[in-house]
């Protein structure tokens, strides 16, 4: 992993600085240790894991070899624990201040990878979906919160560091998923290295959308969780005619970092605007069985 691009959060000192924008420039990633304290995490995990919002909104996307990550996905914040981690500064104005400029919230999703069974998710570009809903420019990033442990055996993130410079590349279906055209990807891997993003619960892994990025399976007996969180820029408004059934801009209205303590609504997910999977041009999802979604390590 780029030591370069590797940072311990402190919230009472932590400011972007030149030193971290340059990083994310030129790695086209940053990763914040810690953003999120154990305390924060475990009114996270208790919204994540001890509610509905899995096993009624939860499906798969299947992969090249027919195993499936499974994921819920939401269009706004909403006003629940999971709505003040979209919303609130620590995510929002660090993700801002990497793009240069305001941002509103694209989606959140949580990926599950469950033990021994959890897919991967096949090397692609997030604006290799994001482009085919309207967005003109990659001006847009992603936050890769780890709920649980992310190493080797259990799937965790690979990146190609520096992969977002060649723009976008060519995408197609790839089972349930869109993938990259995966003769150029071994190409890039010879010019950037490979690189295992291995976190601990609370970190945080900013990349820009032209990141080439992809997951193993877990064959692991553990776990392994991770909400991701989607910005775009406001200047970067999708075509409304290619934009459904994600959202154009609609302004975010951030919240204190003490709003995630704060916040009493474990239950309530009116207004969060679930995606129906079946709408999403992207990918090709599994909807059988949602309430396996739920299983726990």
């Amino acid at each position: 992993m780029s030591t370069e691009a590797d940072f311990t959060y402190d919230e009472a000192t932590f400011e972007i600085t030149d030193k971290i924008l340059k990083a994310f420039k030129e790695q086209g990633y940053i990763i914040l240790r810690g953003l999120f304290n154990p305390e924060e995490l475990k009114k996270i995990k208790s919204v994540l894991e001890e509610t509905d919002l899995v096993p009624k909104h939860g499906y798969g996307i299947p992969d090249a070899t027919g195993r499936m990550p499974k994921m819920v996905l939401w269009r706004a914040p909403g006003t629940d624990v999971t709505g003040m981690v979209c919303r609130c500064e620590k995510v929002v104005t660090t993700s801002e201040k990497l793009l240069g400029g305001e941002v509103y919230h694209y989606s959140t999703k949580l990926m599950m990878k469950e033990p021994l069974i959890g897919g991967r998710q096949e090397w692609h570009q997030d604006y290799g979906y994001w482009y085919q809903n309207g967005l003109l420019f990659p001006d847009a990033l992603s936050v890769f919160v780890a709920i649980d442990r992310c190493n080797k055996a259990n799937g965790c993130l690979q990146v190609l560091p520096g992969s977002h410079k060649v723009g976008r590349i060519e995408h197609k279906s790839v089972a349930g998923q869109t993938g990259a055209d995966l003769e150029r990807v071994e190409h890039l891997k010879k010019v950037f290295p490979l690189t295992y993003m291995e976190m601990e619960p609370g970190d945080a892994l900013f990349f820009h959308s032209n990141v080439l990025h992809a997951s193993d399976a877990n064959n692991s007996s553990n776990r392994r969780w991770a909400l991701i969180m989607a910005y775009n820029r406001k200047s970067n408004n999708p075509l409304e005619s290619l934009a459904p059934p994600f959202p154009r801009y609609t302004p975010l209205e951030k919240v204190p970092n003490s709003a995630i303590l704060d916040c009493t609504n474990l239950t309530d997910f009116s207004g969060k605007e679930f995606l129906d999977p079946t709408a999403d041009k992207t990918v090709k999802a599994d909807t059988s069985n949602r309430s396996e979604q739920a299983t726990k390590a």
